[in-house]
């Protein structure tokens, strides 16, 4: 459902930095030339789970934090409070910027409690799940936006800085939590013609910032382009367009 406000974050973030590229792949070296490919269209990156089993994660970001880009540590913690606490700790001083964290009230607390000036994002529910999905989860009495918000009430009381959320859910919880965290959505596709993929609650561009995202979170429409860096710039644009209207 549209958003019935306009909740354009009013955060002094740079707007070329409020785009977030994914850089999905396994290969280490793929990744940096995905970089040096994109330039200066791209600021941030997000490296995920499979960055990390191939193995020099931790180089990368040095490597990232050397050509003056931010990153997001994007492998969604879940383990005892203690062993996240520990993971944390040891993340703090890798020159990350966002990490996300995948638990309950203490997990997010013991993150929370070592993070320094790590940013703790919190997820709330996946972009690839749906009605259907959490369901068989066994939430029965319960929506996805009434998850959504619940979960990032509690992580936002546990310490987080913020949520990874859909855009479809990111107008609801401007107005019932307000506005001083920050909300990453992901799920960034064509809201007509959308592609057949693991992507279910989808919003465009500018649906996302209208909905209140202070960034957004983009990896197949750049990787797959046949210009990936026109890409990146195509989007800057469209997002410099929201910010100055």
């Amino acid at each position: 459902m549209p958003a019935t406000k306009r909740w354009l974050s009013q955060k002094a973030i740079p707007t070329r930095e409020r785009l977030i590229f994914a850089l999905n792949t396994t290969d280490i070296e793929e990744a940096k030339r995905l970089v040096d490919e994109l330039g200066d269209e791209v600021q941030f990156y997000k490296i995920g789970l499979g960055l990390f089993v191939a193995g020099g994660y931790f180089d990368l970001l040095e490597w990232l934090t050397k050509r003056n880009r931010k990153s997001f540590v994007d492998l969604k913690f879940f383990d005892i409070p203690d062993t996240v606490a520990d993971a944390v700790r040891q993340l703090r001083n890798k020159n990350a910027n966002f990490v996300t964290v995948h638990g309950n009230d203490e997990m997010i607390r013991a993150a929370a409690a070592e993070k320094g000036d790590l940013k703790i994002l919190a997820i709330t529910v996946l972009t690839s799940m749906n009605e259907a999905d959490i369901r068989e989860f066994g939430y029965k009495d319960i929506n996805v936006s009434q998850l959504v918000l619940s979960r990032a009430k509690r992580a936002l009381a546990a310490g987080a800085d913020g949520v990874i959320s859909s855009g479809l859910e990111a107008p609801g919880l401007r107005e019932q939590l307000g506005e001083r965290f920050l909300i990453v959505v992901p799920g960034i596709r064509p809201v007509t013609n959308a592609p057949f993929d693991d992507q279910k609650r989808i919003v465009d561009v500018e649906q996302a910032f209208e909905n209140g995202a202070d960034y957004i979170v983009v990896g197949r429409k750049i990787k797959n382009a046949p210009d990936r860096k026109a890409a990146a710039a195509k989007i800057q644009k469209r997002i410099a367009r929201v910010f100055s209207s």
